[in-house]
């Protein structure tokens, strides 16, 4: 358990070389940080224009993709030993969620029940995945992270992360996190301040999980 100030509202979070990143959401407060995950010490990488909600956050080619949320705009970042170098934005038609990678292609949400592979190039749609818990769609998938050859997914307003087979599109795993929170902390917390953000370290084989405005980011060990 990492704890911090409870004002970064997580929108995506991933583990690379040994730290976290993390992209924040709201307007006025958008941004990209560093976190150490033995300290928990924060680094701001850069703010967003205020005109822009950030979302989803992946790493693919050496470069960080940052989603917004309705802006249709995917801001690029090359990632460098000191920090972040911008580059060029992209373009993007749909609303921007969560996001991952398989290491060719970006995997968006939007909110629905569909995940989108993308060519990381032009964003273009290589294909959509209907996701189905027990033969019935899934709607609100959020922040999404691939770990063991599965997706993980968040659905929004709930407690719950979905394990996600990326070849058919069934979820064949679910993890309630409700006993995260004590009663104070989640009555603290305003509505749709929930659990959102999962980020994987291979060489651990664990998992880091958080919300938005959450007082603590949690390291978690979760069996296959």
């Amino acid at each position: 358990k990492l704890s911090r100030r409870p004002d970064y509202y997580t929108q995506g979070l991933l583990y690379h070389k040994g730290a976290l990143y993390e992209s924040t959401g709201l307007y006025g407060k958008s941004g990209l940080y560093k976190i150490d995950p033995v300290t928990a010490a924060y680094r701001q990488l850069t703010a967003n224009p205020k005109q822009y909600f950030g979302e989803g956050l992946a790493r693919l080619n050496g470069q960080l993709f940052q989603l917004t949320w309705k802006e249709g705009t995917v801001f690029v970042y090359d990632l460098d030993s000191k920090g972040i170098l911008p580059s060029p934005s992209m373009s993007y038609a749909r609303e921007g969620w969560g996001l991952t990678t398989d290491d060719r292609h970006l995997i968006a949400s939007d909110g629905s029940s569909q995940l989108h592979f993308l060519n990381p190039a032009d964003l273009s749609t290589a294909r959509s995945l209907p996701v189905f818990l027990q033969r019935r769609p899934v709607d609100n998938l959020n922040e999404l992270e691939l770990a063991r050859g599965k997706i993980f997914a968040n659905i929004f307003m709930t407690d719950t992360i979905l394990r996600i087979d990326p070849a058919t599109g069934c979820a064949d795993g679910t993890l309630d996190l409700s006993g995260l929170l004590s009663k104070a902390e989640r009555a603290a917390l305003a509505y749709g301040e929930v659990l959102n953000g999962i980020a994987y370290d291979p060489a651990e084989d664990a998992f880091y999980v958080t919300g938005k405005n959450w007082p603590a980011i949690y390291k978690l060990k979760i069996g296959k």
